[in-house]
């Protein structure tokens, strides 16, 4: 057997949802960059799910079927207010009450088809919500009902704060969301294909996901990139702080990745929006810190920044909590996983790799009371 440690490189399936070819990503063949610049979240959902962008009517009729979902059961409201909300990482508690959705959902373990798509739709609907009503009752203020006029991206921000958000703070939570919605078989859609592969359930494979992502390695970046940006405080600060880092051999978050060689098409996008933010709320240091880092890290290394750099900033600038920067990636992510979830269903196959023994051989069996 060959070992490719980390399975680098290796092709695991076949997927017609998203791809990474040259540098360039696109999810079912529309290039990220036009995605970006013109689409909707709830499009983009149902781009990955249906590998087509919906006609007008159809939008309209998924929207609907998103907004009516937006609801969370008495019993995961109440788990949540008696959770202890002040000790527990948001992704820890994240990954619990999407478990417990699954105790409140009659078709839990219904395996065809039409039951996976309702309950996927159920899913996307219910996880920002989730978000929110943790935030809130954590501040000690009450959840906020959703406002079914409003877009997927402005609910999340309306049901976050309360307060009917700026056409800019949608403007960049949605295009964050679509820029995170897909990325071929990373660490957490694996993981969930892996899951669901034995032929568990959509919630168990969302569970295994959010599990995934928590990882600094992977979707916890953001929040340390934002870790490292409040330490450093000052663009002065900056190349002291980048040239101790590399010459301890310290990883710079946000930095680096395992599939792009020429730089993430996606962190473009989030730079030129919290450009646009940081000067909307008077915090350009945030940005120049962030820009000078790159700059420092590209002189030295050569390694360009990722989607998670400059994310940081967008969601600081949006006012949201830095533990709650995960969450939103899940938020945006769970599009894909579920993508992939149904796409594993249709003509699956058991995952079941192997391992490359590096352990003694020939070991001869002593009895207990011989043993020294």
């Amino acid at each position: 057997m060959t070992l490719i440690r980390g399975l680098e490189g290796i092709v695991a399936t076949v997927s017609s949802i998203s791809s990474i070819i040259d540098d360039t990503l696109t999810y079912v063949g529309y290039d990220i960059d036009v995605l970006a610049e013109n689409a909707q979240f709830e499009e983009v959902i149902f781009l990955l799910w249906f590998r087509r962008l919906p006609k007008p009517e159809e939008l309209q009729d998924f929207k609907k079927k998103l907004t009516n979902e937006m609801v969370l059961p008495k019993e995961v409201v109440d788990f949540i207010r008696n959770s202890p909300l002040q000790e527990v990482h948001p992704m820890t508690f994240l990954r619990s009450a999407i478990s417990m959705l699954a105790m409140y959902d009659k078709e839990a373990e219904f395996m065809d088809e039409f039951a996976n798509l309702r309950k996927s739709i159920r899913i996307q609907a219910k996880i920002p919500l989730i978000v929110t009503t943790f935030q809130r009752l954590r501040k000690g203020l009450e959840p906020v009902e959703i406002n079914p006029e409003y877009s997927f991206a402005k609910n999340f921000l309306y049901t976050l704060t309360g307060k009917e958000p700026s056409d800019i703070a949608e403007q960049a939570l949605n295009k964050a969301l679509v820029l995170h919605a897909d990325h071929e078989l990373n660490a957490s859609t694996f993981t969930a294909r892996v899951c669901v592969a034995t032929l568990s359930d959509v919630y168990s494979g969302i569970t295994s996901a959010i599990g995934a992502l928590k990882g600094p390695l992977h979707g916890g970046a953001n929040e340390a990139v934002m870790h490292m940006l409040s330490h450093i405080g000052d663009v002065s600060k900056v190349d002291q702080f980048v040239d101790d880092a590399i010459n301890n051999k310290m990883k710079i978050m946000g930095f680096g990745h395992r599939v792009y060689r020429n730089g993430d098409p996606r962190a473009k996008h989030l730079k030129e929006m919290s450009s646009k933010l940081c000067k909307l709320t008077n915090q350009d240091n945030l940005y120049e810190m962030s820009s000078r880092i790159e700059s420092k890290v590209m002189e030295i290394k050569n390694i360009p920044p990722n989607v998670d750099f400059y994310s940081a900033s967008v969601y600081h600038c949006l006012e949201i909590d830095h533990d709650l920067f995960t969450p939103i990636f899940a938020i945006s992510r769970t599009s894909g996983w579920l993508a992939h979830i149904l796409e594993q269903y249709d003509g699956n196959r058991l995952i079941r790799p192997r391992a490359d023994y590096s352990g003694p051989i020939n070991q001869k069996w002593v009895n207990l009371e011989e043993r020294k």
